[in-house]
């Protein structure tokens, strides 16, 4: 601090103590160079007790418990955050320094591991102060959580890769594309030989010598630099951690076009993302507080928002919107500034955890609703699937007919059901059978279509009993192939029967019932995680999620 700087404020410091009464803190936030900074958050850490210092850089925290040690934080965007502890109310005069920290990207930053690192010491990366499993915390900390995350799969995740490589999970691969060719387009792709031994599609097989941007969503510690030259079969150490703590601690910003508020289509995954990487000596943690201090830490408020996600749930190939959870939300009312939710309060919801990192690590105590749950749920989680929409059904027998009246309400999600990947279906299965399991003939409403499976009911194929598919199913340009997950290729929307967010559907379906004694109705409603087609080349073996059931029995 500069000599007569450093008197000024000290004397500035002496009289505001002389006029703060007790109850109350009062002080100065400046920089490391003595110079005032207006329009900190000063807070009591850990509460919601909190102001905004002045145009002096001068700050007066009320209703401080007398008598009790409080740790009072500051934080201003460009500066870590920083703080005193072992402040009781009336203290007067206080200075808060806090230090700039870098606004340059550093490519050469190695990242953080999240886990423990064979071969690397006792370092435990993250998991060292976020992890229960080092300390006495009897729920989990973030780092426990994430691991069971999707997002801690998605180098490795084996339904990702087989789809890269054109392989099943036995690693028996399809053959290579075969290409037609005319005078007029030169060459095209042709449909597989399915002559052939056939382990469904895969990006390796239309573009062998390419690498892809998928790397740029699903490995993104290794595509930041390189987005365009990253095979995922060939990552080690960190990079498998998928998106990992670190990654997304280190995010800045998003960018987005500022007409539609969406990525634009050719930043997919980390194009789209802004990074402060630290220079070499120091560290650089962005999250959703503003009172974690001491440390090399700050607030970033894109950690609270919907845009943090949008990067890697939007994306379009080709022209054709493939991803688009973020779009979807942004469309729906949920995207309200002052009534809606982000995608966070449903994917991050408040446990009951009390901590987010170890007490002998420097944690504290906190409101549990400011601690947010980094297991992400998502498409594979029944019980957030059970809370996705609501389905309310009406069955009555009139003379020799059953009719049931079917509505679903998806008023639960802040986008369509299902969302995202073009492969996820939800299927609803009307079933009415007699006291000997007879299904009964449908006289009116509609079935359910070749997509959810020809075959065997029992083994999961629909195709042909009453009932509706709500899916989003893409056609290949060149081959027709739909519906198609290779959306790599050119394709097109063939269809999209999927609720939008608060949309109403409804349908009808009439049974013959006659000489019918008594009669079982079972209403079924389930999530189906890929066409079971593609699921059985790629031997995938997914069970269907009930969603939502309801059984009559009449009389």
């Amino acid at each position: 601090m500069k000599p007569k700087r450093f008197w000024f404020y000290l004397l500035f410091a002496i009289l505001l103590a002389a006029c703060t009464p007790e109850g109350k803190i009062s002080g100065l936030i400046v920089d490391e160079n003595g110079n005032v900074l207006q329009d900190a958050v000063v807070r009591i850490k850990g509460t919601n007790n909190s102001t905004i210092s002045d145009q002096q850089g001068a700050f007066t925290l009320s209703g401080v418990e007398r008598g009790k040690a409080v740790f009072v934080t500051a934080w201003v965007k460009g500066y870590f955050i920083n703080g005193i502890n072992g402040l009781i109310a009336g203290d007067k005069g206080i200075i808060i320094e806090l230090h700039a920290h870098s606004m340059i990207d550093n490519p050469a930053y190695q990242w953080m591991m999240s886990t423990a690192q064979q071969g690397i010491g006792e370092d435990q990366g993250c998991a060292a102060c976020h992890s229960s499993e080092n300390g006495e915390i009897d729920f989990a900390l973030p780092v426990d959580e994430w691991l069971l995350d999707a997002h801690a799969q998605s180098a490795i995740n084996m339904r990702f890769l087989s789809m890269y490589n054109g392989t099943d999970l036995d690693g028996n691969q399809s053959p290579l594309t075969r290409y037609g060719y005319t005078r007029d387009y030169g060459s095209f792709p042709l449909r597989p030989d399915r002559e052939l031994a056939y382990n469904g599609p895969g990006y390796k097989l239309d573009f062998p010598d390419s690498a892809g941007n998928c790397a740029t969503c699903h490995t993104p510690l290794s595509a930041l630099d390189q987005p365009y030259a990253v095979d995922p079969n060939q990552l080690s150490g960190v990079e498998l951690e998928g998106i990992n703590c670190d990654f997304c601690h280190k995010v800045w910003d998003v960018t987005l076009d500022p007409q539609t508020q969406l990525p634009y289509e050719n930043q997919p995954g980390v194009l789209s993302m802004e990074f402060l990487r630290p220079p070499e000596g120091h560290q650089f943690f962005a999250g959703p507080l503003d009172d974690v201090a001491p440390g090399e830490d700050t607030f970033v408020s894109i950690q609270n928002e919907s845009a943090f996600c949008a990067s890697c749930h939007y994306g379009v190939f080709w022209n054709t919107p493939i991803y688009n959870s973020y779009g979807e939300w942004l469309d729906s009312d949920y995207s309200d500034a002052e009534n809606g939710q982000t995608c966070q309060d449903c994917h991050m919801p408040q446990t009951s955890a009390t901590y987010f990192a170890l007490p002998e690590q420097g944690g504290i105590a906190r409101d549990p609703q400011t601690i947010f749950s980094h297991q992400m749920t998502g498409a594979s989680d029944p019980e957030l699937l059970q809370n996705a929409v609501t389905m309310q059904s009406e069955v009555r027998q009139q003379g020799d007919r059953i009719i049931v009246d079917i509505k679903i309400v998806n008023d639960k999600t802040g986008h369509s059901v299902p969302s995202d990947s073009p492969l996820r279906q939800m299927i609803l299965i009307v079933q009415v059978v007699d006291e000997n399991g007879q299904r009964l003939s449908l006289t009116e409403g509609p079935v359910l279509p070749d997509w959810t499976g020809v075959g065997e009911a029992e083994d999961g194929y629909y195709a042909g009993l009453p009932g509706k598919g709500y899916a989003k199913i893409l056609q290949e340009i060149w081959t027709g192939i739909s519906p198609s997950g290779a959306y790599w290729n050119p394709t097109r929307i063939l269809s999209d029967t999927r609720l939008e967010a608060m949309q109403t559907d409804t349908s009808r379906y009439v049974f013959s019932a006659i000489d019918q004694a008594a009669v079982t109705v079972q209403i079924k409603l389930i999530y189906r995680r890929a066409f079971i087609e593609l699921m059985d080349q790629k031997s995938w073996d997914v069970p269907d999620i009930i969603m939502e059931e309801e059984i009559y029995y009449l009389k």
